[in-house]
């Protein structure tokens, strides 16, 4: 069995600085410190953080979690918050340093300038993902969440400026079809995508890997929204089946029945040792075993870090 090692894939831009600054607090703060839920998405890396003494607050919001922290420093995840959380930080007299991605700053900044110009933002993301939380708290009662084609059909807007933005993890392939549907419903609609380039690099060289293969491996936790929609356009674009594990214990044989050529990429908050473990038991799964060169588009967006 041929195991191809699609690229770009594994740490985006984001995650690695979410890291590097997790690091420097971590060496440069003293007293107690915390994150306020996950740094990323990956339980192996958050695990590893805690490891090295950052402890993890993880509730259904952030803004009730920092009544979980006492004293000392508090580290804003790569998925941002609210305005309200950072008031809430400041009174509480806690240290807080802001790990938030640039993309996701962007798309809080791109809302908060709209909502002061007038307008009602509807905002296509997932319920219960941290990002939407953050931006959603940037104009409360002004920006309206939309997951699906259902969403858009029971939205109520009056105003005649409306704007359409996006969770910068989702597919472009998913949001172009619910930006479809409010352009028919708001004609006049103003629209800005703002998935993230890493992610929409990493989706496009898996699905154009993912017809040459016959199935797809997406290494990445289930909480990660960015490896959900790798197997989500894998499967619905290249026709192919795709898998998410988050260990290497999640592998079935019963997946590689008559297969022949896999492919594997990753998340963008997956380790590349775990990805690396998996790549090594797939080659080994069969003998001869054999690996194929990296296929796909190179990126300079984080995808360095991310060498097995």
């Amino acid at each position: 069995m041929e195991v191809v090692r699609i690229t770009p894939r594994g740490y985006c831009h984001g995650v690695v600085d979410a890291f590097r600054i997790a690091r420097r607090v971590r060496e440069s703060q003293p007293g107690p410190i915390y994150m306020l839920g996950h740094l990323v998405h990956n339980t192996h890396a958050t695990d590893e953080l805690q490891a090295q003494g950052i402890r993890l607050v993880d509730p259904p919001s952030r803004l009730a979690g920092l009544d979980q922290i006492p004293e000392g420093t508090v580290i804003f995840t790569a998925h941002g918050v609210s305005p309200e959380v950072k008031r809430r930080a400041a009174e509480r007299g806690l240290n807080a340093i802001d790990a938030t991605c640039s993309d996701v700053i962007r798309t809080h900044d791109l809302v908060q300038d709209l909502a002061r110009r007038g307008y009602e933002v509807i905002y296509l993301g997932r319920r219960g993902h941290p990002e939407p939380e953050g931006v959603i708290g940037e104009a409360p009662g002004h920006v309206h969440l939309v997951q699906d084609l259902e969403d858009v059909e029971r939205l109520e807007i009056a105003s005649d400026r409306v704007a359409v933005t996006c969770q910068t993890t989702l597919s472009v392939w998913d949001t172009q079809e619910l930006i479809d549907a409010v352009r028919r419903r708001f004609p006049q609609v103003e629209v800005h995508n703002e998935i993230c380039r890493a992610t929409q690099e990493r989706q496009e060289a898996a699905v154009a890997a993912a017809r040459e293969v016959d199935l797809v491996i997406v290494v990445g936790s289930p909480r990660s929204s960015n490896s959900q929609r790798l197997v989500e356009v894998v499967r619905k674009l290249a026709h192919k089946p795709a898998y998410l594990v988050d260990r290497l214990e999640d592998l079935d044989p019963a997946w590689f029945a008559g297969v022949r050529r896999v492919g594997v990429t990753s998340g963008a908050s997956t380790p590349s040792q775990l990805t690396r473990r998996v790549i090594e038991h797939l080659e080994a799964m069969d003998a001869p075993a054999q690996s194929v060169p990296e296929t796909g588009a190179s990126s300079g967006s984080g995808a360095g870090f991310d060498s097995e």
